[in-house]
């Protein structure tokens, strides 16, 4: 897969990848930039969350009619020294819906051991919780 990004000035960036969408990422105004566009590391725990939900939903498609309401709540702890790298990322699963829990858990840990690229590419220590029709459901 090849990406490519274009500078736009100060420290900021269009990129495009074989998709053929344009992504525009930019520091905030600590860094020197605009704060125009997604930082890069806000971008990584929106593919973290993208990657990791369209794996869920592949693997639940026949599931899909019964589930009103499916949200991934992303928080990413950064290390307080440069390179000031993600240690430690949550992912939350609010889910509502006629759907046993352990079919949910059973997708979401697919999706992580055997399915998601950005999540196996990261070395943070990455945790999931299911919240099912507003209550905590216990890993399956």
């Amino acid at each position: 897969m090849k990406i490519d990004a274009k500078w736009l000035g100060k420290r900021a960036f269009e990129a495009i990848g074989p998709s053929g969408y344009t992504l525009k990422m930019d520091a905030t105004e600590l860094y020197g930039g605009d704060n125009s566009g997604n930082t890069p590391t806000e971008m990584l725990l929106v593919s973290l969350a993208g990657c990791i939900g369209i794996d869920v939903t592949m693997i639940l498609k026949p599931h899909l009619d019964t589930i009103t309401k499916l949200e991934i709540h992303t928080d990413g702890k950064r290390n307080e020294e440069l390179p000031k790298e993600f240690t430690d990322i949550e992912l939350v699963f609010e889910i509502e819906g006629n759907i046993d829990g352990k079919k949910l858990w059973r997708a979401i840990n697919l999706g992580k051991e055997k399915y998601c690229a950005v999540s196996n590419s990261l070395s943070a220590n990455i945790t999931y919780r299911l919240i099912l029709n507003g209550k905590e459901s216990i890993s399956g």
